[in-house]
């Protein structure tokens, strides 16, 4: 559903979120550094990465109408056909929870990472289904945060993207894709009128909710641990 610009910051926080964590991130990696997107889909974030070695690596199950052409190797996360420290920083963005063994596939891009490599991971929590049947987990805060220790990272930052109200408002807005097909689009009027205002209002309330226990999802980054070389334990 097309949205309009001066909406999209509201209604749609989370992509918004997203891009500018992955803009600030690739702008704080160093030029020429080798940067693996674990989960890279279509390789929308290159475009930040233009200064860097920018390798995308998917599993290819997504949306059925993507154009995977531009990756560089179609793998499972859980498997990267990768030495070990191999790349300086690495980003997941919302590509975790598609993935069967999440701590596995974290394991196995800490051990493609040099010590002390930054991560950018972004993992839902209240995020409708999507990518069926691919679509197997969300994370609250504190289990992103014990599965990115145990994988071997170290000083994670764990920041929601905005709270409840801004989740309130997604929520009102996907209501509208209920009224948009068939003899429903007669009704799409009133709809837009008692769902669409409140999810343009509904975010300028979020402030209200101090410890965001209600999100959209958390953005997290962490470090590679100083440490010997990862092994993985036996499957």
């Amino acid at each position: 559903m097309k949205i309009p610009s001066l909406l999209r910051r509201q209604v749609l926080h989370f992509e918004c979120a997203i891009e500018d964590a992955v803009r600030d991130f690739a702008g704080q990696v160093d030029d020429r550094a080798r940067v693996l997107d674990a989960g890279a889909g279509e390789s929308q974030y290159a475009r930040w990465f233009s200064r860097q070695r920018y390798i995308a690596v998917d599993s290819a199950t997504g949306d059925a109408d993507w154009n995977y052409s531009g990756l560089d190797a179609i793998c499972d996360l859980a498997a990267l056909p990768f030495a070990e420290r191999c790349f300086d920083a690495a980003i997941n963005i919302v590509t975790l929870e598609h993935v069967k063994e999440p701590a596995i596939a974290l394991r196995e891009i800490a051990r493609t990472l040099r010590p002390g490599a930054p991560l950018l991971l972004v993992v839902p929590f209240e995020w409708e289904v999507h990518q069926q049947p691919h679509d197997y987990f969300r994370f609250t805060r504190y289990g992103i945060g014990y599965l990115l220790r145990n994988a071997g990272f170290e000083s994670p930052v764990i920041r929601p993207a905005g709270g409840y109200f801004r989740l309130l408002s997604r929520h009102l807005f996907n209501g509208l894709r209920f009224f948009m097909c068939g003899w429903r689009w007669a009704l799409f009027p009133l709809a837009a009128l008692l769902l669409g205002l409140p999810a343009a209002i509904a975010p300028l309330l979020d402030g209200l909710d101090e410890n965001k226990d209600f999100t959209v999802g958390y953005i997290c980054t962490a470090r590679r641990a100083d440490a010997p070389s990862l092994k993985m334990p036996p499957r």
